[in-house]
């Protein structure tokens, strides 16, 4: 199976840092687009950031300036660094990897940023 392990949540003060990794394994093809979204209770899952192969990056208007993309190919890795963090970043964080014939979520890591 595919599997996706993300690391890195935590509980952080307004104006800390944390950084997110996804490490995608197992019998998987090229992958493709690998993405951050988040899910806050009782709002919809919505698109952070995504980074192509080749490393083009878009980001949701809330984080631009605020959080960066990054990946590993040689080690299926994909990076979120956030810095400047907001309550309301507050969510369940999610990665996903597109690859040629499916698409992978990793299981959520929570991140928490108090007033």
């Amino acid at each position: 199976q595919v599997q996706l392990v993300e690391s890195g949540g935590g509980l952080v003060q307004a104006g800390g840092s944390l950084r997110l990794s996804c490490a995608a394994s197992g019998s998987i093809s090229s992958i493709g687009a690998m993405a951050w979204y988040r899910q806050a209770p009782g709002k919809q899952r919505e698109l952070v950031a995504r980074i192509t192969r080749l490393g083009s990056t878009n980001y949701a208007d809330s984080v631009k300036g605020r959080f960066t993309i990054s990946r590993d190919n040689a080690k299926n890795t994909v990076y979120l660094q956030m810095n400047s963090l907001k309550p309301q970043d507050t969510a369940v964080y999610y990665c996903y990897v597109q690859s040629v014939l499916h698409e992978y979520w990793g299981q959520g890591t929570q991140v928490t940023v108090s007033s």
